[in-house]
């Protein structure tokens, strides 16, 4: 009843459906480099000079954008940002076997990418009821976990269908009708942030320890993901013919685990406080990802991709809501950027380190994936009287009343 609930309320529907739409190019977005640079002749190098910068510039761009939102509002952001986003996506189609053209333009994508994330969640406590926030968190990181299999789907199915360009193309639409679809909506359009507290300066919602510890461990978990990857991708290539749809059927089964965690999430009521149930949660994830150290045979490993994924979207959920209460005033779509960058910045580094040491040894892998969420989760459990030092009210309560 209480998704039921979440979804009858005014604005809710039409800001999830417009987040996810925006949101999809970025599921997209890797893969649709790749295809498209590589139809057209471009070296590997080239590839990963391209995917690499569009990784990088989204990195640094989230927070800056998300700055721009608190202090001028969504709308124009959204939208400025989605055009911007769309001619860098075109410079990619146009120009995709241009040693120049190509990286430019993944830079200017990523750089220009709408915060559709940190402005749906900073319109959560505005939008629904204080007693909905965790069912919207968690339904908001349910949603994510369909990115993660509908991106690759859609660029699959374009491609196929037409060609990698045209993946591209439909990239900057989405992105762009997305961000059409949130900012025409009256809570984007009547979000203003409160005013920064005197003295933000420039580390804004960096300001807060409690924030930055908090922001640290989930890179712990956004680089366990980030390894996850890799070991699956590795395990499906070493038992050829035994895993039915390979590495993919690995990586949805995650993807489903962490769906089915975080509506199960959503739909308690829960007693304890945000911060003990983040960190509880991080450790669970851990322990969730402990059983990939036995790298069995195929049949009990889907089961284990299954059980990996449950704890990573409740673990978000909880986070999204301490996010909004650490966040210095003024400062909470900014902090919710910066929560998308560290999370990417570790999934980047897992990935790139388990790459490193898949050749030798596919054990290494595995704990390499454990290792990153359970220092995440002893970082979050020894960080965890940080977490009450919220400003009185807290930046959620401040807009809930806005």
């Amino acid at each position: 009843m209480g998704y039921l609930a979440l979804l009858r309320a005014p604005h809710v529907t039409r800001l999830l459906f417009g987040t996810l739409l925006g949101r999809l190019p970025a599921g997209m977005t890797a893969l649709v480099i790749a295809l498209a640079l590589r139809e057209a002749g471009a070296p590997y190098s080239r590839i990963g000079l391209a995917t690499a910068a569009y990784a990088i510039a989204a990195a640094i761009g989230g927070p800056a954008l998300g700055r721009i939102v608190d202090r001028t509002g969504q709308p124009r952001v959204l939208l400025c940002a989605a055009v911007v986003a769309g001619l860098g996506y075109a410079l990619l189609a146009l120009n995709p076997g241009s040693a120049v053209g190509a990286p430019i333009g993944a830079a200017i994508a990523g750089l220009a990418m709408p915060p559709l994330e940190p402005c749906l969640r900073a319109l959560w406590p505005v939008v629904v009821e204080e007693e909905q926030l965790d069912t919207a968190y968690a339904f908001d990181s349910a949603s994510q976990q369909i990115l993660y299999v509908a991106g690759p789907l859609a660029v699959a199915g374009i491609a196929g269908w037409l060609s990698p360009i045209a993946a591209l193309w439909t990239a900057a639409g989405l992105g762009l009708l997305g961000a059409l679809v949130v900012a025409t909506a009256a809570p984007a359009r009547a979000w203003q942030a409160p005013p920064r507290e005197h003295g933000a300066g420039l580390l804004g919602p960096l300001r807060s320890p409690g924030l930055v510890l908090l922001l640290i461990g989930l890179a712990g978990a956004g680089w366990t993901v980030g390894a996850q990857n890799v070991l699956f991708i590795a395990y499906a290539e070493r038992h050829h013919g035994q895993l039915l749809g390979g590495a993919g059927t690995l990586l949805a089964l995650a993807a489903l685990g962490g769906l089915l965690g975080a509506l199960a999430y959503g739909a308690v009521q829960w007693r304890s406080s945000t911060a003990t149930r983040t960190w509880v949660l991080a450790a669970a994830m851990a322990v969730s990802y402990l059983p990939l150290l036995l790298l069995p045979a195929a049949g009990p490993m889907t089961a284990l991709a299954l059980l990996s994924g449950i704890g990573l979207a409740p673990l978000l959920a909880a986070a999204f809501v301490l996010v909004a209460e650490l966040a210095p005033t003024g400062t909470v779509t900014e902090a919710f950027a910066w929560l998308v960058t560290l999370f990417a910045t570790g999934n980047a580094l897992g990935y790139a380190v388990s790459g490193s040491l898949v050749a030798n040894s596919l054990t290494a892998v595995a704990w390499c994936s454990v290792g990153g969420i359970s220092l995440g989760a002893l970082l979050l459990f020894g960080a965890r009287r940080w977490f009450g030092a919220a400003p009185v009210g807290g930046e959620s309560a401040a807009l809930a009343t806005a």
